[in-house]
């Protein structure tokens, strides 16, 4: 079965065929039976708004709709307490995509003083910029986003804790119905956060030939997918990927009410190739030199920040474009978090995106 979409229209001009919140009132676009083969159209997270017209400035005035995702596909036979299994099989991706930096956004986002946009050509096997020269990011292609609906029970509870983050001056983004598809979903949960029915996971890992594992939480599981990614590095730290339209395909099956159930998203991949790279790390200490207390965040920062250095000098980028490519290429790792006062993250860049 395939969920096609009109390409002349945005996704948010076809409600019938997607949304951009988790509700479990969306009612689905199609029904399929276990162990049948689903291909899913999948608009870019924004949408379509930016283009190989746009302009650096114009990621400031993009609408903010994302996620934009295919579905709901309910799945005969699937039942709260069971376990979705979503064996990915295949991708396709347009031949252009983009990636954004935001002041404000992402990890280091409190450093960027103007927006940057890099548009990609991609071929299949490597994206390449006119807006990072000397790049070429090989293929790492998987959806961004995957999820189910959400119980009405999941859903006040999400929000419930969300909301006293909000209130207490935390981050985080609640329901509003100027931006929301289709019109009932308006109090539903946004797509930003991941949660317990998956989502906006963001693991390069599942690509082609891995297997996600989600627990079903409504009657018919109501599987949806989005957000497709040419590459993206571990942390996608400026916030985007190299983002880009495409297509997946999967095969669903189910564990009917098995002992275990993830509570958040478990999956099975397949091994990443060997590359060889360059690392920074950075350990718990804030940008004043303030110690802090087994921090991951301050080690990711300190070692992302370390990166861009290292990017600027040795290949003459700006912040701006340093941060895009570390966003699509960059992988943070936690080298360790057992020996207080600091943990290690380490921030690898695959010397193979060089055209050199």
């Amino acid at each position: 079965m395939r969920v096609e979409l009109d390409p002349a229209l945005p996704l948010r001009e076809q409600p019938e065929r997607g949304h951009n919140r988790w509700h479990p009132d969306i009612p689905p676009v199609a029904w399929i039976e276990p162990g049948e083969e689903l291909t899913l159209e999948l608009r870019d997270s924004l949408d379509g708004q930016l283009t190989r017209e746009s302009k650096h400035e114009d990621v400031l005035t993009t609408v903010p709709v994302s996620h934009v995702l295919t579905g709901p596909v309910g799945i005969h036979g699937a039942e709260p307490g069971d376990v979705l299994e979503i064996e990915l099989l295949g991708y396709e991706t347009d031949d252009f995509g983009w990636t954004a930096v935001l002041p404000g956004g992402g990890l280091v986002g409190d450093m960027v003083e103007r927006p940057f946009l890099a548009k990609w050509q991609i071929d299949g096997k490597l994206a390449r910029s006119d807006d990072l020269p000397g790049v070429a990011i090989p293929a790492n292609v998987f959806a961004g986003v995957i999820g189910v609906a959400p119980s009405p029970a999941l859903m006040e509870e999400a929000l419930g804790r969300e909301r006293a983050l909000f209130e207490a001056g935390g981050e985080v983004r609640m329901p509003e119905a100027e931006t929301a598809f289709p019109p009932l979903a308006a109090e539903g949960l946004r797509t930003m956060p991941p949660r317990e029915n998956g989502g906006n996971l963001d693991v390069r890992d599942l690509v082609a030939g891995s297997t996600l594992l989600l627990s079903v939480h409504v009657p018919g599981a109501l599987l949806s997918a989005g957000d497709l990614h040419f590459a993206q590095g571990d942390g996608e730290v400026s916030r985007f990927a190299i983002e880009t339209n495409g297509v997946v395909t999967l095969r669903l099956g189910l564990r009917k009410a098995p002992a275990r159930r993830p509570r958040f998203a478990w999956y099975v991949a397949p091994p990443r190739p060997a590359r060889a790279c360059f690392a920074t790390t950075g350990v718990a200490l804030d940008d004043e030199g303030g110690q802090g207390d087994l921090d991951l965040n301050l080690a990711a920062r300190r070692a992302l920040l370390e990166m861009l250095d290292h990017i600027e000098a040795e290949r003459g980028l700006s912040r701006e474009q340093a941060l895009a490519l570390a966003s699509v290429a960059v992988e943070l790792r936690i080298s360790e978090a057992v020996n207080p006062p600091n943990p290690v993250v380490s921030a690898l860049l695959p010397l193979d995106v060089f055209d050199d």
